[in-house]
């Protein structure tokens, strides 16, 4: 799925993300990813209450066999799940030009693009409003929400022009974030998740009563480390290059790297943010699955 070519799903793929739904949790009150994030009582989907008859309510909300019962006229009142505005957040950084070595042509960023494109399709089929906030080193790219068929088009378009490249940006350069993200919205960050600017911004976004999530999106090579012999090392953002031998430091690298995980989970969890991981050689749905489907414990 590369940037001059269109942001196509496979029949399959959209098969499997008809049966999820972006569930954020706060208005449950669950520990992990929950109901919807507002609610208004209405003909609706789950049974809440009743409540004495008033006029203008439709006749066929009358619960008859109560009004048998008690001589007065009631209506059951429903649970109806409101819409949400959904911010797609993604780390577009230089780490996302990261490709495995069994599949080069296929980077980071190619697979945070189908991400993407799939929580697109969730929020469209909820008749959720969705926007996106790209971020690399020019700062900070919006899309700013709305729904419909032509949003996704808009989202789409941005999504194949957007370039990894860059570090992370200054907070001044991302201020239209938080202008557009507003108490109670949605925002599902999609990256490595291994930016400390990044993670700060996401703890900053849950203080601030936003509902915020992870995707990680990591290689393959990262949880495998399939490197022998002589190898030279770069980091892509900061330049710095490491010379070393893959099979001697491989135990020490997924040590430090299972380490690393570890902490990033236990931090996202003491400030409330949900989290799953997703590798470029597995399905494009694994960390949505993971967040919103049914053994989510949503």
């Amino acid at each position: 799925m590369n940037a001059g070519t269109p942001l196509t799903l496979p029949p399959e793929l959209r098969a499997r993300l008809r049966l999820l739904r972006l569930r954020p949790r706060q208005a449950s009150g669950a520990s992990g990813i929950g109901q919807h994030a507002s609610r208004s009582r209405g003909a609706g989907l789950e049974f809440a209450q009743y409540r004495a008859y008033e006029p203008g309510d439709e006749l066929r909300q009358i619960d008859w066999k109560l009004y048998a019962r008690s001589d007065r006229f009631f209506v059951r009142e429903s649970e109806r799940e409101s819409p949400i505005t959904v911010w797609l957040l993604l780390d577009a950084t230089a780490s996302a030009n990261q490709a495995d070595r069994a599949a080069p042509q296929r980077t980071r960023l190619d697979h945070m693009r189908g991400v993407a494109a799939c929580l697109v399709e969730l929020a469209l089929q909820q008749g959720d409003r969705f926007g996106l906030l790209a971020i690399n080193g020019d700062g900070l790219q919006l899309v700013p929400a709305a729904n419909g068929a032509r949003q996704r088009d808009r989202v789409h378009l941005q999504l194949q022009a957007l370039h990894a490249r860059g570090g992370w940006p200054s907070a001044d350069r991302l201020r239209p974030l938080w202008e557009r993200a507003r108490p109670g919205d949605l925002l599902l960050a999609i990256g490595d998740g291994f930016d400390e600017a990044g993670i700060v911004l996401l703890e900053q976004l849950a203080s601030a009563r936003r509902e915020v999530a992870l995707l990680q999106i990591l290689t393959a090579d990262e949880r495998d480390f399939p490197f022998d012999a002589g190898h030279r090392f770069r980091d892509p953002e900061t330049g710095e290059e490491l010379q070393g031998d893959g099979a001697a430091i491989r135990a020490d690298y997924l040590q430090r790297f299972a380490d690393a995980r570890t902490a990033l989970q236990a931090r996202l969890q003491a400030s409330g943010i949900g989290s799953a991981t997703g590798w470029l050689d597995q399905p494009l749905d694994q960390p949505l699955q993971a967040l919103f489907g049914r053994g989510s414990g949503a």
